[in-house]
């Protein structure tokens, strides 16, 4: 038997681990593209990381994250370092960090990016996926920033109507909470609330589902990409300028289980 809330230990072994009924199944693994996925803590990085699994083009080897380096934070989302690292144990695959400082400029962070991505392709990394679902200017930034670095940018999500996907997000047993609002875009009580049915029905008019827009921001800490659950508190909220956050620590004995 397992603990309560944990899953069963689920794998990923290269090529070489495995043996195969057919030559064909063998070269099909072989030629899966060894790639990255830009991790965010959220749940679209997460349910992209589910995608890539179930199509078995793409070979995801590690997420690849920037912290805010003098907060050992996830920059925007603000979940604190020690989480993520616990989302990569659970989906078995390394950390690419990129420890970001602060203040960072935008010429500072391009360049540690571009760092970052000759170190891939020195590794044998071929591509780099993101969460992205429609916002055409950010794909084509992702795009013009990787272009001539020997990495190919891939969208799994991209154009899928955000409605379906974050009902079909829930129904598959993923569980997330929000991080971070936009008070201009969202009501400050919706931060540390969980993603859920009912949180899809209070949403406004105009508010994207999926919260694309920048809208709120999320951490997923169970679904079909990990391996076990990962016990979470909410603490206090904290404001800054226009974004609320809520600070999520790792869950204690007597603390409020999220889903409380």
């Amino acid at each position: 038997m397992l603990p309560p809330g944990r899953r069963p230990v689920v794998s990923h072994p290269s090529c070489t681990d495995v043996v195969y009924p057919t030559k064909c199944a063998l070269e099909l693994c072989i030629a899966m593209r060894r790639i990255l996925l830009s991790w965010s803590s959220g749940k679209d990085s997460a349910w992209s990381l589910h995608v890539l699994r179930q199509r078995r083009e793409y070979e995801v080897v590690g997420f690849l994250t920037t912290f805010n380096e003098a907060a050992g934070r996830v920059a925007m989302h603000a979940v604190r370092r020690e989480l993520v690292e616990r989302q990569a144990s659970a989906a078995d695959l390394p950390l690419w960090d990129v420890p970001l400082p602060w203040p960072c400029s935008n010429e500072q962070y391009e360049l540690l990016m571009a760092e970052t991505c000759a170190k891939a392709v020195v590794a044998g990394i071929e591509g780099i996926a993101f969460g992205d679902l429609f916002l055409e200017d950010v794909r084509a930034y992702r795009e013009k920033q990787m272009r001539n670095t020997g990495l190919q940018p891939i969208f799994p999500l991209w154009g899928q109507p955000t409605g379906e996907l974050a009902k079909q997000m829930i129904a598959s047993g993923m569980r997330a909470k929000l991080t971070c609002v936009d008070t201009q875009k969202l009501d400050a009580s919706f931060v540390g609330r969980e993603f859920d049915e009912n949180l899809l029905a209070a949403l406004p008019d105009g508010v994207d589902p999926c919260g694309e827009n920048g809208e709120f921001h999320s951490f997923v800490y169970a679904g079909p990409m990990l391996n076990v659950e990962i016990p979470v508190s909410v603490g206090k909220s904290v404001v800054r300028d226009q974004f609320v956050f809520a600070d999520l620590s790792r869950a204690t004995i007597g603390a409020t289980p999220l889903s409380q």
